[in-house]
């Protein structure tokens, strides 16, 4: 463990992943899960040429090509899973930043200030220095839905998605996987304390009611979500495999799971 940690890059002290304290804390948050954004997105401005002028037609730029995945997420490589997970995750930032945080409420999951690394770096981040595979990654997504309904105080924004996807990938793959690091790992490639991390899981866990297992279909419903919202992949086949063609290697147990307490 000890060649492990010396192999994880410090994130910088400009990270602002700590707690945030309710005096001097006036970010911009409220909102929902996944649904909330494609939901009410407005429209971009744009300008047009005045009418008595003829305006040279631009050319199209080509379409990117569309890359192929997987019909079985197991298989999907999980830099594409980040991607397309850190575009959803940046859809509601944008969407829940817009709205003004209410009657003052903040919780454990809110920082500081909003984190100087990217959504998409900081989950690239956990995934190849905590070794998060693609069920553990989709486990996190489902986590988002499951919070947001048992705790309306939580949202995805600027100031609480780092510190949720640290303590969700921590209790995901403690709870799931068969093999997985120790705290002080998750801490250091977090860029938390050991101490906040295990009050961030202790908090999780209880809004959770302990019950971090989805069942297998969901996370193939999560998958293929997440590949029809983005104009960058599809699925090969243009399905993905139902339940009943599904298995979850390193997952155990049912939705009525229960995770143990943090040691």
């Amino acid at each position: 463990m000890a060649e492990e940690n010396a192999r994880i890059p410090e994130l910088e002290a400009s990270a602002n992943l700590q707690h945030a304290s309710i005096e001097g804390q006036a970010g911009k948050v409220a909102g929902s899960a996944l649904a909330s954004a494609s939901a009410s997105a407005s429209a971009p401005a744009s300008v047009t040429a005045p009418r008595n002028e003829a305006s040279p037609k631009r050319a199209r730029p080509p379409r990117a090509a569309v890359k192929m995945l997987p019909s079985e997420y197991q298989l999907c490589d999980v830099k594409d899973l980040v991607r397309l997970i850190a575009d959803m995750l940046m859809e509601l930032v944008r969407f829940n930043d817009d709205i003004p945080l209410k009657d003052g409420r903040l919780t454990r999951f809110h920082s500081r200030a909003p984190p100087a690394i990217s959504v998409a770096d900081y989950l690239q981040r956990l995934t190849t220095h905590a070794t998060l595979p693609p069920p553990i990654l989709l486990s996190m997504v489902y986590y988002i839905d499951r919070l947001c309904a048992l705790y309306p105080a939580f949202i995805i924004s600027s100031l609480t998605v780092h510190r949720f996807l640290i303590v969700s990938a921590t209790v995901a793959a403690k709870g799931l996987s068969d093999s997985f690091w120790t705290n002080n790992t998750y801490a250091r490639v977090g860029g938390v304390s050991l101490r906040e991390l295990a009050l961030l899981e202790l908090e999780f866990l209880d809004r959770m009611q302990w019950k971090i297992v989805p069942q297998p279909e969901m996370l193939v419903d999560y998958y293929k979500s997440l590949v029809e919202r983005s104009d960058a992949y599809e699925i090969e086949g243009g399905e993905a495999k139902t339940e009943s063609d599904v298995s979850l290697p390193d997952i155990a147990g049912d939705a009525e799971t229960k995770a143990e307490p943090a040691e």
